[in-house]
């Protein structure tokens, strides 16, 4: 459903993508793992259209994003929380959306109940929280019932419960058949919530395997295989202090793309 082929871009002098190919199936959760600043959030705008490859080509369902007839209904996606005007509601949002898409207004209160927003539909979105907007973004994404879905990140902000729902709804949408890619640098969640895994480091295809097949290379520790394989693109290394902000993976927030 999502191919990729030699994807390569640059901005200046940085190469972000260097020519990453991989190919993703329905009816799996993907994850997609690197380091911060490993190119995961540049190949998603890549597929969706909002950058252009120096070099390669990435294809949905066939044919590049730019090319597809109604592409709320083909492709979902979150990308970034607050992608909202802060002054419409929730349910103002979505409706707009489903305007611009040539969806029902009825699918709003589906989505809306789906990502349990009912009782803050009416307030205005600029007041959420990071989770109560990740939630949101997750409501677009699914709004016009597609059959291929991004996530860059969904559980950032999330709390305990609401990174289990999320992880939930990722699984329930791959066994309806779906295409799901998930991306994130929580190697942890990566190995409960994803069956595959598409690991990149500086830009560039590190593994494209399967969760268990992965984790069995390091004694069954995801964590173990994942540093061996990106060990030069991570910026925490051991014996190094973790700083302020370091995840439970040592993995620092990164200041530029991922």
């Amino acid at each position: 459903m999502i191919e990729a082929s030699g994807l390569t871009k640059r901005y200046g002098a940085t190469l972000a993508v260097d020519g990453l190919s991989f190919g993703l199936r329905p009816g799996v959760v993907t994850g997609f793992l690197g380091p911060n600043g490993s190119g995961k959030s540049t190949t998603m705008r890549l597929i969706m259209g909002l950058d252009y490859p120096d070099a390669g080509t990435v294809t949905v369902g066939g044919q590049p994003y730019r090319r597809l007839r109604w592409p709320l209904s083909e492709v979902g996606a979150l990308l970034e929380a607050k992608t909202f005007h802060p002054g419409r509601s929730a349910r103002g949002h979505l409706l707009a959306l489903a305007a611009a898409g040539g969806i029902a207004r009825s699918r709003v209160g589906e989505v809306i109940g789906m990502v349990g927003l009912e009782t803050v539909a009416g307030k205005r979105a600029g007041t959420f929280s990071l989770g109560m907007a990740q939630r949101l973004g997750i409501a677009a994404a699914l709004l016009g019932d597609p059959a291929i879905l991004l996530f860059d990140e969904p559980v950032n902000g999330l709390d305990p419960e609401g990174v289990r729902w999320a992880r939930n709804l990722m699984r329930s949408l791959a066994a309806e058949g779906r295409t799901v890619f998930v991306s994130s640098h929580l190697i942890g969640e990566m190995a409960l919530t994803a069956e595959r895994l598409v690991v990149i480091g500086r830009g560039r295809l590190l593994a494209d395997t399967t969760v268990s097949e992965l984790a069995a290379r390091a004694g069954g520790s995801l964590e173990d295989a994942f540093f061996d394989l990106a060990g030069e693109s991570v910026e925490f290394r051991a014996g190094d202090p973790p700083g302020p902000g370091a995840d439970a993976a040592g993995l620092r927030p990164g200041r530029g793309r991922s």
